[in-house]
């Protein structure tokens, strides 16, 4: 059965940092890419950054220079660290893999194959 588990959301102070982890069960994660989505509030979901099997990396400009995403493959996990929060990061954090090629173009366009359940950020003073 495959399953991804996001865990690491919490409250945190605006400039203050979170991890955020997504553990994969059931498969083997080194041939995925993986990839971080988020959904603030009355707004739509949308991508924050995705990691492909060989190490190459996207982010949305919104969170250039602040959040960086990597994978442990030895411990079927990829990592979200995001650092100088804003109250507008505030959102629940999901990961998820692509359908297809299972590379991040794919998941870009919309090819998903499975969601995690999703963890919360309140960035908050």
């Amino acid at each position: 059965q495959l399953q991804l588990v996001e865990s690491g959301g919490g409250l945190v102070q605006p400039g203050g940092s979170l991890r955020l982890s997504c553990a994969a069960s059931g498969f083997t994660l080194d041939y995925y890419a993986v990839g971080w989505f988020r959904q603030a509030p009355g707004k739509e979901r949308e991508g924050v950054s995705c990691i492909n099997k060989g190490g190459s990396t996207n982010y949305v400009d919104s969170v250039k220079g602040r959040f960086t995403i990597s994978r442990d493959n030895a411990k079927n996990t990829v990592y979200l660290q995001m650092n100088s929060l804003k109250p507008e990061d505030t959102a629940v954090y999901y990961c998820a893999v692509p359908a297809r090629g299972y590379v991040c173009y794919d998941l870009d366009r919309g090819y998903v194959e499975a969601w995690g359940q999703g963890t919360l950020v309140t960035v908050s003073s």
